[in-house]
């Protein structure tokens, strides 16, 4: 018969822990002073450092002013607030939807605005935080004649939709701007003395029905852009003119 391991029997002389199953070197806190961490377990007596939690921050540095606070703000540090969160848009999603008939202009005038795409489900309200943007990816199949009002727009999405006949104009929107057209339901309604004897008496449009905030205007750094006829932006004196000629309603 071949021979195999010899057979060992357990006794107390071969008793021993399963490799891995117990750290060597590994000194247990606060069992007596024999074991050279009992009672304080090695923390001394009292203070932050003593208690329980996390104690003293690996960054503090005894009171003074911390080093990464001596450093200069720089990128996105410096003006992360003043960021324009805009959600991209492309002309070839508008054309999309206006051909499934989903999107659809809510004024009088005909005029697609950041609240009809909220309507359409192309973008919740609450993502919409500083605007959108309107971008020239699938132009080539913009076919209808779109007029559309939005805070900022590229070259390319200007030229697609004015192709066809359509307008764009780039108007300025603050957050209390946003609110209004977005929300305009959270503002009072107007009282029928303001209305009676006017034009907006049956009106059902929001500046009509609701006491809405006045425009505000674009800050310095925005002025040139808004002013800037390439841009379509709503205070440049020839995109008020094509406006009038189209008969689409004055931006107050």
């Amino acid at each position: 018969m071949p021979k195999g391991k010899p057979i060992t029997f357990l006794t107390l002389s071969n008793l021993h822990d399963n490799p891995g199953a117990r750290k060597k070197n590994v000194r247990r806190l606060g069992r007596g002073i024999g074991s050279s961490k009992g009672k304080t377990s090695g923390r001394g007596h009292k203070g932050q450092k003593a208690r329980a939690g996390k104690g003293v921050h690996p960054t503090f540095e005894g009171g003074q002013t911390k080093f990464y606070k001596t450093l200069p703000k720089i990128d996105r540090m410096k003006n992360h607030k003043f960021k324009l969160r805009l959600i991209p848009i492309n002309v070839g999603l508008v054309q999309d939807y206006v051909t499934m008939g989903r999107l659809k202009s809510s004024r009088s005038d005909g005029v697609i605005t950041m609240k009809d795409f909220v309507t359409a489900g192309i973008t919740p309200s609450s993502a919409i935080k500083s605007g959108v943007k309107l971008l020239g990816d699938g132009k080539e199949f913009v076919k209808d004649k779109l007029l559309i009002e939005v805070p900022w727009a590229s070259a390319s999405a200007i030229e697609a939709i004015e192709s066809k006949g359509g307008y764009v104009t780039t108007v300025h929107y603050n957050r209390l701007a946003l609110r209004a057209l977005l929300k305009p339901h959270k503002f009072p309604l107007k009282p029928d003395a303001m209305k009676k004897g006017t034009p907006a008496e049956n009106s059902t449009e929001p500046e009509d029905v609701y006491l809405l905030p006045k425009r505000a205007r674009p800050p310095p750094k925005y002025m040139e852009y808004y002013n800037d006829y390439a841009k379509r932006g709503y205070l440049n004196p020839r995109v008020q003119l094509e406006r009038k000629e189209r008969g689409l309603k004055e931006i107050k």
